[in-house]
């Protein structure tokens, strides 16, 4: 009904089924951070298809390895899947992904 009725832009890059968990709305500057399967993306509010930024932040491939000899899902469970998406300050947003079941943090500079 939204597409219809013209009142929403939907993301084009998600098209690789990523899998988006974590949203953190930055006003002041007017943007959007998705925490997805491996990515980090930065989105303009006024037009998501508009400049997007992306960072791609997969697992270590040693530890995705050792997830997948544990029995678990390659495609659905051993990623960097982003779980946190927290301010740190006017310039640092702290993340965490789960590091295909070895969870791993940074801080990522907004700039």
């Amino acid at each position: 009904d939204l597409l219809l009725s013209n009142s929403c832009i939907p993301f084009l890059g998600s098209t690789e089924g990523l899998d988006f968990r974590t949203l953190l709305l930055d006003e002041e500057r007017g943007r959007l951070l998705a925490g997805a399967k491996d990515h980090i993306f930065l989105l303009n509010l006024v037009d998501v298809n508009k400049n997007v930024k992306k960072i791609y932040w997969p697992a270590a491939k040693e530890k995705v390895e050792l997830c997948k000899l544990a029995g678990k899902d390659a495609h659905t469970e051993c990623a960097n899947f982003i779980r946190v998406l927290q301010p740190y300050n006017r310039t640092h947003v702290y993340v965490c992904g789960t590091g295909a079941f070895h969870p791993l943090c940074g801080y990522i500079e907004l700039g």
